[in-house]
């Protein structure tokens, strides 16, 4: 969901493994970082003082013939509700002395004509856009491989009060000065969770604010599940964080989740005709 309000870093390569061929796993929080860097505020000033808020994460995702390529997901609503040309993108920056400095920049999302740049899911609140990007960003990208597929939640079985993390922009604040998103956790409060044909969407138990449309709803060893259940040696993301759930417009807490397998699809689109 979008809201008009009043007017990271790479993460640390792994330790080599001493006398060993294999390096050792990453720390879930370096994991979580991986995700921190990759997810960035989307906005539109409206040039009254207010402005439209989003977030957005950046996908490694290689054209068909193997050029690399960053393409910028968020929830298709976000871009709709901004009307200019052009958006800002907040970038950011490491400084010698260890601080960040936000440093928003505009990015084209409408073409002369004012058709919309992005590609938009037939069926789904998704929009990607290929999008570029300061080389840290790129370098953050997070692998395409990481987008659940459609076997992905049924494999680890993901189910109610599995815990997932979610980066967003929530009424527009950032965790600090530099930009950087804020993590949230919820658990999954609905069930059942695929085939993905059937469930394209999914609850997440936690309070959304506008602001936090767009954002990744992922799963990094830091979370809780059910004792034994099988777990990735990497992140996956599960979905993205579409709109909150109103009843005649009273709150209830919980979150809407596009399953990440839309994403994929979408990202298809980019390079032709639709999937068959």
């Amino acid at each position: 969901m979008w809201i008009q309000v009043q007017t990271p870093p790479q993460p640390p390569a792994p330790a080599q493994a001493a006398a060993s061929t294999q390096a050792p796993a990453r720390p879930a929080w370096d994991l979580t970082l991986a995700l921190i860097g990759a997810t960035i505020q989307l906005d539109q000033p409206d040039g009254q003082g207010t402005r439209t808020v989003g977030a957005g994460f950046l996908i490694e995702a290689p054209r068909p013939d193997g050029t690399p390529r960053t393409v910028l997901v968020t929830a298709a609503h976000v871009l709709n509700q901004m009307p200019g040309a052009q958006m800002r993108v907040g970038w950011r920056s490491a400084l010698a002395d260890g601080s960040w400095k936000f440093e928003p920049q505009p990015v084209t999302i409408r073409a002369a004509d004012d058709q919309p740049l992005w590609t938009r899911h037939p069926d789904r609140d998704i929009a990607v856009m290929e999008i570029t990007a300061p080389d840290a960003f790129t370098r953050a990208a997070i692998p395409l491989g990481w987008l659940a597929d459609r076997n992905t939640l049924a494999a680890y079985q993901v189910g109610p009060g599995d815990e997932l993390f979610s980066l967003g922009f929530p009424r527009g604040l950032s965790s600090n000065r530099a930009g950087f998103p804020i993590l949230r956790v919820g658990r999954v409060a609905s069930w059942p969770l695929s085939p993905v044909a059937a469930f394209p969407t999914f609850l997440l138990d936690f309070t959304v604010f506008p602001g936090n449309s767009g954002g990744p709803v992922f799963w990094t060893p830091a979370a809780r599940s059910a004792p034994g259940k099988a777990e990735p040696d990497h992140p996956f993301i599960a979905g993205v964080l579409a709109q909150e759930v109103l009843v005649s417009d009273e709150r209830l807490n919980l979150g809407v989740v596009v399953q990440a397998v839309y994403v994929r699809e979408a990202i298809v689109l980019l390079d032709g005709p639709p999937w068959p």
